[in-house]
């Protein structure tokens, strides 16, 4: 008998073979649709459905996918995402057109050309001092319209029982959110030449972090199945930090926060992190990652997946390993359909894996080819693995 969406993941996070390999796609930023290819996907289907945005951000660029294109996707998850206070995303909608976007931390996008933003505004950018960011205005993470719609949510989806949950807070976590204060170049330079500011910077901005995701995890944390947090740590063809520097200044963070978490909810940890992370991958293990996302199989030895799942496949469910620098984006559908079949071939194997695209899936993906990407998992994805 075939399980339900929920029933299929719990048993694929737990490590056990589901009827088929679950299927993580439309949840969250990790796992979304921009909106032009979900706008095509809308229309290949025949799907009548506005054109609405995750955590009402426009600028973000990704899509709120309706339940139907959800639906026909095969997606096995919902998603419960919190906001921006109201009077930040009422203070966007007011602002003069093609003007920059300002999040509640003060840091923000500029339009690069028409309807595709990129983070241009780093409020601390010349900061070198304790005392600077003793002074900043930081956001205020107990304003109650944060998360004052999640436990509705998240109780709905639980009522209702058919796919598992997986709540994605939008908090961009220490070292991402130091870059979106200062700037990639500049908070690099000062990790090395600045490292008490920088621990400074990174130990605020994690209290803060802890103190809206206490908020969100009072609110729905006995309803979620899954909590996706991360931190962007890698590049095409290594770390963006040493392995040291990371083990000094960020795995003391990022342990702390999944400790919290898991103090707060049974829910499994779901870790973002892009790029070539193969180095740091016992380290996840070791503070208590649960989920690792996305397998950037194009950088790196992330596209050994083979070795990957003999190292690490007792320890981490991978999800992800879908290409969207190639093959999503320029392949055939056939094309597509085959890599689908290797990925969950290696992967796939004693469960532990959900599918999804390398990170979001992007503008330039055509609507044949997401199709024939959840398509191939219905085809080659059921238990036992041929």
């Amino acid at each position: 008998m075939p399980m339900t969406p929920r029933e299929r993941v719990l048993a694929a996070i737990n490590h056990e073979e589901p009827d088929r390999v679950p299927i993580c796609v439309g949840v969250s930023n990790a796992t979304g649709i921009k909106m032009k290819p979900y706008r095509e996907l809308k229309r290949l289907l025949g799907i009548e459905a506005p054109d609405e945005y995750i955590y009402d951000w426009p600028e973000l660029g990704t899509a709120a996918i309706d339940e139907a294109t959800m639906r026909r996707l095969r997606s096995d998850v919902r998603g419960v995402l919190d906001l921006e206070p109201a009077h930040v995303r009422e203070r966007n909608r007011r602002r003069p057109p093609h003007t920059p976007y300002i999040d509640s931390w003060g840091s923000g996008q500029v339009e690069m050309a028409d309807g595709t933003w990129f983070p241009g505004v780093h409020p601390l950018a010349d900061a070198t001092t304790i005392e600077e960011i003793e002074r900043y205005p930081w956001p205020d993470m107990d304003d109650p319209t944060r998360v004052a719609h999640v436990r509705a949510q998240a109780q709905r989806l639980r009522d209702e029982g058919e796919f598992a949950i997986m709540a994605t807070p939008w908090l961009l976590f220490p070292f991402e959110r130091a870059h979106a204060m200062q700037g990639l170049d500049r908070f690099l330079m000062n990790m090395a030449t600045e490292p008490e500011f920088a621990a400074a910077l990174l130990r605020k901005i994690t209290d803060l972090c802890k103190q809206l995701m206490g908020h969100f995890l009072r609110e729905c944390g006995d309803l979620i199945d899954i909590i996706k947090i991360g931190d962007d740590l890698g590049m095409q063809t290594g770390l963006l930090i040493s392995p040291r520097m990371y083990r000094r200044m960020l795995k003391p963070l990022h342990a702390e926060f999944i400790a919290f978490i898991k103090e707060r909810t049974a829910a499994k940890v779901f870790f973002h992190t892009d790029g070539d992370v193969f180095d740091l991958i016992p380290d996840f293990i070791e503070i208590g990652v649960d989920i690792l996302n996305p397998i950037q199989t194009s950088a790196g030895r992330m596209a050994d997946l083979a070795e990957l799942k003999r190292r690490y496949g007792q320890h981490l469910v991978f999800c992800g390993a879908v290409d969207t620098q190639h093959i999503l984006p320029r392949g055939t559908p056939e094309q597509v359909r085959q890599e689908v079949r290797r990925v969950i071939n290696l992967l796939g194997p004693g469960g532990g894996y959900m599918v999804a695209s390398v990170h979001t899936i992007m503008n330039d993906v055509p609507a044949e080819n997401i199709l024939a990407m959840v398509d191939a998992v219905e085809e080659f994805g059921h238990y036992p693995l041929s």
